[in-house]
């Protein structure tokens, strides 16, 4: 390391010559004299001196820059950009013509269910991973202070104050008087490192940065807890069912199997011990399968009230009925997903991140020029208008430092090719996670036009087996059919009532899931206006500048 220093003082220097009676003359010929720089000017001219000494030390400064321009050569630039390796195409593989526009906001009322709009504004207030999620949000807010700090002059101040006693023995041993001493001391100290090559404001810009990834990670939390929140609802509501049916399916199975129990012992030969043995098969399943249905509805709604914050008693109640999806979802233009899923505005946010640190890093290799100032005062007083009344007892002093790494190592330079290596991770993880957002809803939008026609099919085969349990029920006491037949009627009917359950459910679950994966927002303004707001009040409460170019790509763009 290289260190040069000027430091300037309040008490005078003096530079004169002192009285030697006459031998001063003699004094001028002496080697050392002939070179001082307080030599007399008649014996050496100190005009030729000082010209030597200046350029002895602005050939010293000439090559410290060569080496400064050296140490910044070599390293490439860090990328702000990602997403230019995606073929995106103009829409979306799966979505039809019904799934044109813009994307929804405020998607919770499609559902037109007030009561679970009321459970997701519950959860989002006390749900305890949401306010985990909002205090790493504080968390980097305060980090984007920490961070402008250290572009802003530090000051310190420091006092002190004593008071002593002290007596002693004279020569003929007798003590003496006490003495009295007191003494006090004040002292301001200030320090500033000069943002000469903008290294302190890449690292600011990087802390701000870190806030907008949390934000963005903070809005996808919340609309997780929303999407989770009613899927978790829908998911009780069919569990509810789900058992529901379990409970009729296994009421119906037990009068047939006890009009047969009773049909055997009569003597009746439809009859047989056989169909006795199926009918108490037939019970035996559905007291199992009852049993399993009333555990999932309970786990439902413990699983629920842990997103409410609630303790998971399993005493919440769902409604009855699922509810009906009348229409399709817009699902907006592939490239305009990338503005908006709040996980691809984090980890465009952390791109820009860490472009800002790989430029600090690699400005470490430049100097760094810092000045500091202090000014202190001592006075033999405990009083404080003693200490700050007599200006002419403060003693100040003014230094400018500059440092330029030299050799280290290969620690910087390491240090920097690490941060370039960590900003080209950043922009995998981007490409990574907005080609993972493109399957999910590409998948989502695949998965609900095949639930809407699986649903359809349903719907015949429902029907169907609705109207051959009838008949069975009409046919068996007119020796017909046999019980067996209206075993198996009854077994398909209520197979089909669960499916149809579960498809329902299925299309909802899919449904939020969609929303999920567009990234709209279930309660936000569009995010035209909501980013425009929020790059506003971030510009003011920062007051952020950036010298990064402006470019039409995906991730420049400020969330």
């Amino acid at each position: 390391m290289t260190d040069s220093q000027l430091v300037t003082s309040r008490m005078p220097l003096d530079l004169s010559t002192p009285d030697t009676g006459g031998i001063d003359r003699q004094r001028d010929d002496h080697p050392l004299v002939r070179h001082s720089r307080f030599a007399d000017c008649g014996a050496m001219p100190c005009t030729d001196h000082y010209l030597r000494f200046l350029g002895s030390s602005t050939l010293c400064f000439i090559t410290i820059w060569v080496l400064v321009l050296l140490q910044g050569c070599g390293l490439p630039e860090p990328k702000r950009e990602g997403g230019k390796d995606l073929e995106l195409p103009g829409t979306w593989r799966n979505a039809e013509s019904d799934n044109q526009g813009e994307v929804a906001f405020g998607w919770l009322g499609e559902f037109e269910d007030p009561e679970m709009e009321r459970l997701v504004a519950e959860a989002i207030e006390r749900n305890r991973d949401l306010q985990v999620a909002a205090a790493r949000l504080r968390v980097a807010k305060e980090g984007t202070i920490i961070g402008g700090a250290a572009r802003l002059p530090w000051f310190t101040t420091s006092g002190s104050g004593s008071h002593s006693e002290s007596r002693s023995k004279d020569e003929t041993g007798d003590l003496q008087p006490f003495v009295d001493v007191k003494s006090s001391r004040l002292s301001l100290n200030t320090s500033w490192e000069t943002d000469l090559w903008g290294r302190l404001a890449n690292l600011h810009r990087a802390t701000i940065e870190d806030y907008e990834a949390e934000l963005a990670d903070y809005r996808g939390a919340r609309l997780s807890l929303a999407a989770n929140t009613a899927k978790a609802w829908y998911n009780l509501i069919a569990a509810r069912q789900q058992a529901e049916l379990a409970l009729h399916t296994r009421d119906s199975f037990k009068r047939n199997y006890r009009i047969t129990e009773r049909n055997y012992k009569a003597g009746d030969p439809t009859a047989s011990s056989l169909d006795v043995n199926f009918g108490r098969n037939q019970v035996a399943s559905a007291e199992r399968d009852l049993i399993s249905r009333e555990l999932g509805r309970d786990e439902a709604k413990r699983f629920l009230e842990l997103l409410l914050g609630r303790y998971p008693a399993s005493s919440i109640e769902g409604r009855e009925e699922l509810p009906t999806l009348d229409r399709a979802v817009p699902a907006g233009l592939p490239s305009d997903l990338l503005m908006r899923r709040p996980d691809l505005a984090a980890a465009a946010a952390d791109l820009r991140a860490s472009a800002e640190r790989a430029s600090a890093a690699h400005k470490g290799l430049l100097p760094s020029i810092n000045l500091s100032a202090g000014g202190s005062t001592t006075v033999p007083s405990l009083d404080l208008l003693d200490l700050i009344g007599d200006p002419t007892t403060i003693a100040w002093n003014v230094a400018a430092s500059i440092t330029q790494p030299v050799y280290r190592g290969g620690t910087i330079r390491a240090q920097t090719r690490r941060a370039l290596a960590l900003n080209d991770a950043a922009i995998a993880t981007f490409s990574g996670i907005a080609l993972r957002a493109f399957r999910e809803v590409e998948s989502t939008l695949a998965t609900e036009h095949s639930l809407a026609a699986q649903e359809r099919f349903l719907k015949m085969e429902l029907r169907q087996a609705n109207l051959a349990e009838t008949r069975a029920y009409r046919d068996y006491p007119e020796g017909l059919v046999g019980i067996l037949s209206v075993l198996e009627a009854q077994r398909r009917a209520s197979n089909a009532r669960s499916s149809m359950i579960s498809l329902r459910n299925g299309r909802i679950q899919n449904r939020i899931d969609l929303h999920l994966a567009l990234g709209g927002d279930f309660e936000t303004p569009p995010p035209s206006q909501a980013q425009a707001q929020h790059a506003k009040s971030v510009e003011q409460r920062f007051s952020l500048k950036t010298d990064s170019p402006s470019t039409n790509n995906f991730v420049s763009d400020r969330h």
